[in-house]
């Protein structure tokens, strides 16, 4: 009996954690996916998987079409380093789950909820008062879109070293997964959302997910 408390003590503190960790997560029936390409799964610039990071997701258009990022930081990352000329911006409200204007919502930056390719959350919503209850239950300041884009900019050179040298580290690994469970390919990928797209559709590496999907991705794009 004491053995089954203490294993259930355990798994309550495991799924508790679990819960915490995929806030950011929502199920694909509350998922809107506004890129009309095949790679419309992924983000724009580091090719995570978007429904993975939902609350966090922002868009824009560029060249008439548009463009979806798992958070703020890809997102200024296109603007400043890859200089994408963007209109139309809008951002995830965290109460409908629904892509609002982004110059109309009310961001709350620093919460105890867990960042997205930052150290520090962002998350958004459509009017002040939710971003106040949300505030209160998780601490945070309150910011509106312009001002949360300047923030980010003047944080963003830091923030992409520290991005950099993770994705040199998981391209690293993916190398090795490659070699051991890949069939080899010759093509070539601009970003990590068409070379992990590639991967699921040809099925060269079997049916793989999460982080070795992740990892050989950007193993590929940056070989």
């Amino acid at each position: 009996m004491k053995r089954l408390i203490i294993g259930l003590l355990v798994l309550g503190i495991s799924l508790s954690a679990s819960m915490h960790n995929n806030y950011r997560t929502v199920p694909m029936s509350e998922v809107t996916l506004l890129k009309s390409s095949k790679d419309k799964m992924y983000c724009s610039v580091c090719g995570m998987t978007l429904p993975m990071f939902y609350r966090t997701n922002h868009a824009s258009d560029h060249d008439h079409k548009h463009d979806q990022y798992c958070s703020i930081t890809c997102l200024v990352e296109d603007i400043v380093v890859n200089g994408k000329k963007m209109t139309n911006f809008k951002v995830v409200d965290n109460i409908t789950l629904k892509f609002i204007p982004s110059k109309d919502a009310y961001f709350v930056v620093g919460s105890k909820k867990p960042g997205t390719m930052s150290m520090v959350s962002k998350y958004a919503f459509s009017t002040k008062l939710a971003a106040q209850k949300f505030q209160k239950e998780n601490g945070g300041t309150i910011m509106r879109f312009d001002e949360l884009i300047d923030m980010v900019k003047k944080s963003q050179s830091k923030e992409l070293a520290m991005i950099k040298k993770k994705q040199a580290m998981m391209a690293k690994k993916g190398a090795m997964m490659y070699k051991k469970m890949c069939k080899a390919t010759s093509k070539h990928f601009t970003t990590t959302a068409q070379a992990k797209t590639f991967l699921k559709e040809s099925q060269i590496c079997g049916d793989i997910k999460g982080k070795k999907l992740q990892a050989i991705g950007l193993y590929l794009v940056n070989r």
